[in-house]
């Protein structure tokens, strides 16, 4: 019997709809590659027409950003550094505004503010069009609007802040770009986070031939179902052992 204890898992590249919490599709990232490869794979498979594609620091590459537009689509990428110059020079556009207050600086401005759990988080978006500054601009297809997030928590009396930086090929609206921001991350609590804690993802140990990604592909689409059933008000796990223990209830669920 081989031993593949060793063998380190497998990494997937997933596609969530947030609106729908969904899982559109998945990818698998080669050996000895990255997401920057497995991202265009996934979108070609897509159907993204009229979509915001939202993406981490990762995937914030001119090629893929070229894939989107083509597409039809618009997009919103974490900005890091990277991207080297082209991070150095948005930080710079917006500490230039805010020194002069945003005189006679065209840009759009956007705050939500969360409670809960003794902590508040204030996000402050602010958006740039006027971009004639950054030389790096014709390079990036679609490329308008050039974000910073600022995340201000408040927390048993300490006060810590967060700036991010973006840039997206929708327009200066800060109110859309914050929402997109925002709901980027709800792939880490409604899929990562609830494949790990549900499903127990991390801890398994299926690692020989295709086996992890038929278990990945099983887990997606469980979880796709599970998340579109309201007639239950229990948890993902919760369901899943009702699912398992009650037939009627799994059968609505593959029916529905």
């Amino acid at each position: 019997m081989t031993k593949d204890a060793g063998k380190p898992q497998s990494i997937w590249v997933s596609a969530w709809a947030s609106a729908n919490r969904l899982v559109l599709g998945q990818r698998k990232v080669d050996d000895k590659s990255n997401e920057i490869t497995a991202i265009p794979a996934l979108l070609n498979v897509l159907e993204i027409a009229g979509c915001i594609v939202t993406i981490d620091a990762m995937g914030c590459q001119r090629d893929i950003a070229s894939a989107i537009i083509a597409r039809g689509a618009d997009y919103v990428l974490a900005l890091k550094g990277n991207q080297g110059s082209l991070f150095e020079d948005v930080q710079w556009l917006f500490q230039s505004a805010q020194a002069s207050g945003f005189a006679d600086v065209a840009h759009s401005i956007a705050q939500s503010v969360d409670k809960g759990h003794g902590r508040i988080e204030i996000r402050r978006c602010w958006t740039l069009s006027e971009l004639d500054y950054l030389i790096q601009l014709p390079l990036w297809s679609g490329l308008q609007t050039v974000v910073m997030v600022q995340s201000e928590q408040h927390c048993h009396g300490q006060i810590t802040t967060e700036n991010r930086f973006f840039i997206s090929s929708l327009p200066s609206q800060a109110s859309l770009l914050l929402h997109a921001v925002r709901t980027h991350w709800s792939i880490e609590n409604s899929l990562h986070w609830v494949l790990d804690v549900s499903f127990r993802e991390d801890a398994c140990r299926i690692r020989r031939d295709f086996a992890p990604h038929n278990m990945a592909l099983l887990r997606h689409l469980a979880l796709n179902l599970l998340s579109q059933d309201s007639s239950s008000k229990r948890g993902i796990a919760a369901k899943r052992k009702k699912a398992a223990w009650d037939q009627s209830y799994l059968i609505k669920l593959l029916t529905q």
